[in-house]
């Protein structure tokens, strides 16, 4: 059951970084960011989306991996609080929004994986 939020963590970094690639050029201009940026936070959210499915696939999901998720997380909402200063004054406020909510989000995400991380590891004794 708990599972599901490593599906949610996947399939969020997926879509999003899918969408945010596919229209980066057209997000960049209607965010007010730049378009390189643009890029690499769609190729951060695809590898994301990779890393936590593969960790629902596994038998075996040792502790440090579920930290190493976790940590990626946290990271990442700090990485859009940050952007969102050093863009504050250039940015469009739909961009801020977004990486407003995106930071929450993968925040959240984190606190959620890091308080039930005990249930997330998975010694590879049952299939998950």
């Amino acid at each position: 059951m708990i599972d599901r939020i490593l599906w949610v963590d996947s399939l969020g970094g997926l879509v999003v970084g899918g969408v945010v690639l596919a229209l980066s050029e057209w997000l960049a201009t209607l965010y007010g960011l730049p378009h390189g940026l643009m890029v690499l936070m769609g190729c951060a959210n695809v590898a994301y989306g990779c890393y936590s499915g593969s960790l629902v696939l596994r038998k075996r999901r040792p502790r440090v991996w579920i930290v190493a998720l976790v940590v990626a997380n946290a990271a990442w909402a700090v990485v859009c609080v940050i952007l969102i200063v050093r863009f504050a004054e250039t940015a469009q406020p739909l961009g801020l929004v977004v990486l407003a909510l995106e930071a929450l989000f993968v925040g959240g995400l984190a606190a959620v994986e890091w308080r039930f991380r005990e249930r997330l590891i998975v010694d590879g004794s049952s299939a998950t």
